[in-house]
């Protein structure tokens, strides 16, 4: 197996252009695994950062950006600084990890293959999203602040660690299967209806942000208290937000009945996605019910942010599904 598998990088390196079928399985096996893992730790660095908005431990390290109060490894008991650094020392070893993978992606791949690009594009957006953190923080856009400008950085971050959640998602699944090179794939109007879509639904995703961070810096003691300060002209303009929310999701489930309307006449291997994309769209908008009812517990906040990732995740994968289906009618056509 070890002779297979030089034998096969020593071919790819002396020819770029190689066709995928001369990669080991092992390798590909391997690799996928790897991309997967990478995209687990993302996950979970992601919820985590959830956590510290939360509870409110986005100043624990103060306004210094890499270092936590001034040390590399602070020395402290404090429940915020510890909660905060634990976010910043697990965001560094998921930038090792995408880091890898764009590296063993390059030298497995050919050039007109989908993965390495997509490994590139990962990257790319989780140094972006290194960066908003750091503006965050050294801008002291954290903890209770409630400026306009926290809201955009914000909105920023979590759009940009969706892009990122998306970019790892294809690369793993692409990874899972045989890479293809690049082709033309779905008609004109599915592209735009998927483009459209998918931005509804991060659009969600970001006024979900700002409606858990004004749950976090004005708490309500009953639901009414909440209700009222949704819909007064006094109530301070993250308040007046979280009623944009479930409208612009009621926009994004459309999209989703629409691609679960497309994937129920399409091949097995998009309709192996329906059941999961239908059950976690009725388990997210039961979630975002009990979250207004229970006024937004940490606990149910990270629930929903997790059912809400994974929601994202198999969106992403069934409209790659839907565009490589078209592709397929394509070249059989």
């Amino acid at each position: 197996m070890q002779i297979t598998e030089t034998a096969a990088v020593r071919a790819t390196d002396s020819n770029p252009d190689m066709a995928p079928a001369s990669i080991s399985t092992y390798g590909r096996v391997s690799l996928s695994r790897f991309a997967w893992f990478t995209h687990a730790c993302n996950v979970a660095v992601i919820l985590w950062g959830a956590y510290v908005r939360a509870t409110g431990s986005g100043a624990g390290c103060g306004s210094h950006w890499p270092l936590c109060n001034g040390e590399f490894l602070p020395m402290t008991s404090q429940t915020q600084t510890l909660i905060e650094f634990t976010h910043r020392a697990t965001s560094a070893s998921s930038l090792v990890l995408v880091a890898t993978l764009l590296i063993w992606s390059w030298r497995r791949t050919a050039r007109s293959e989908f993965p390495r690009y997509s490994a590139a594009v990962a990257a790319i957006l989780l140094f972006n999203e290194a960066l908003l953190g750091a503006m965050l923080v050294v801008f002291e856009h954290v903890g209770m602040d409630r400026s306009a400008s926290r809201a955009v950085f914000l909105s920023l971050h979590f759009g940009n660690t969706l892009l990122l959640v998306a970019a790892l998602t294809l690369t793993a699944k692409w990874f899972t299967n045989r890479p293809r090179p690049f082709a033309s794939s779905a008609k004109w109007f599915e592209r735009i209806a998927i483009v459209i879509g998918l931005f509804c639904v991060m659009a969600t995703g970001m006024t979900g942000s700002l409606a858990a961070l004004g749950d976090t810096i004005f708490p309500s003691a009953t639901l009414k208290d909440a209700l009222v300060q949704d819909f007064s002209s006094n109530s301070h303009a993250l308040l007046r937000l979280r009623t944009l929310h479930p409208v612009v999701a009621v926009v994004a489930a459309l999209y989703v009945l629409w691609m679960v309307r497309k994937l129920s006449k399409n091949r097995e291997e998009s309709s192996a996605v329906l059941p999961f994309l239908t059950g976690t769209l009725l388990a997210q908008a039961a979630l975002g019910t009990l979250n207004v009812l229970l006024l937004a517990p940490v606990w149910l906040q990270l629930t929903h942010l997790l059912v809400a990732e994974i929601l994202w995740i198999l969106l992403v994968l069934a409209s790659a599904n839907l565009l490589e289906d078209s592709r397929s009618q394509i070249s059989r056509s």
